[in-house]
């Protein structure tokens, strides 16, 4: 089952949507109004829900686990990039060519919440299921930037596998990343046309308790599945989850 949608706490609902369907070419769904819009990104969807400014403990540092950021594949990286710099976005890393042969960048949104672009097919160092890596590259060259993945840092990848089993995610590669001193890797949890992008680490990691009151970040909608995580708080779809590591959810029809 996929990822459906993905709240992001705003703390001005037009500017963030003016972002997103200008920058991004997110296309507003139904109403939107000062306190709440939807975007479609052709797999899933934002809804961004406003918010007073608050200080969010949330780091850049991927050592830090939990919610990491949300990636788009995309067409044309590079013009995008001039796009972005153009509005004045502030970028956390400029376009490089990365493990897995894929060019890819950072930046930041309105509210400091961290996104990806990844251009071209990803060519995993293990495959562990051929057929979702093939239903993966079925998927084309995105006509607009799609949503493909929302990455999270954990400390027992078999423990997340295990745990996001249960609502259809399935493990289909990993990523080596042998030039990095702190043991790093990122094995890849596919639900339906979406993706858990898992991080770890030999090196230690930190742990952050979740915020669901500001700016950023707040839960990832799955479907299906049960869920006996500890409920945090509530939002637009219901309960807030947040597993072992901090990362959040909530469960479509729970």
């Amino acid at each position: 089952m996929p990822i459906e949608n993905i709240q992001i706490n705003v703390t001005d609902v037009p500017r963030s949507v003016a972002f997103y369907r200008d920058l991004l070419q997110a296309v507003p769904v139904g109403e939107t109004s000062t306190d709440r819009a939807v975007l479609d990104v052709v797999t899933a969807t934002l809804e961004l829900v406003r918010v007073d400014p608050g200080a969010s403990t949330w780091s850049t540092d991927d050592l830090q686990r939990g919610f990491r950021h949300i990636g788009f594949k995309v067409h044309g990286l590079d013009g995008l990039v001039e796009r972005l710099r153009a509005a004045g976005t502030p970028f956390h890393l400029d376009p490089i060519e990365a493990e897995g042969d894929v060019r890819l960048t950072f930046f930041f949104d309105p509210d400091g919440t961290l996104l990806e672009l990844v251009e071209r097919d990803l060519h995993y160092t293990e495959v562990v299921d051929q057929q979702l890596v093939d239903a993966e590259y079925a998927l084309g060259t995105p006509e607009r930037p799609r949503f493909d993945h929302i990455a999270l840092t954990v400390g027992d990848f078999p423990a997340t596998r295990d745990r996001y089993g249960s609502f259809g995610f399935r493990h289909h590669g990993t990523i080596l990343q042998p030039q990095d001193p702190r043991g790093f890797r990122i094995d890849y949890l596919k639900g339906g046309d979406t993706v858990l992008e898992v991080f770890t680490y030999q090196a230690g990691t930190t742990a952050r308790t979740p915020q669901t009151g500001v700016p950023g970040y707040v839960a990832a909608r799955l479907a299906g599945g049960p869920s006996d995580d500890e409920v945090i708080g509530n939002g637009p779809d219901g309960p807030i989850h947040a597993d072992a590591d901090g990362f959040t959810y909530t469960v479509r029809g729970r």
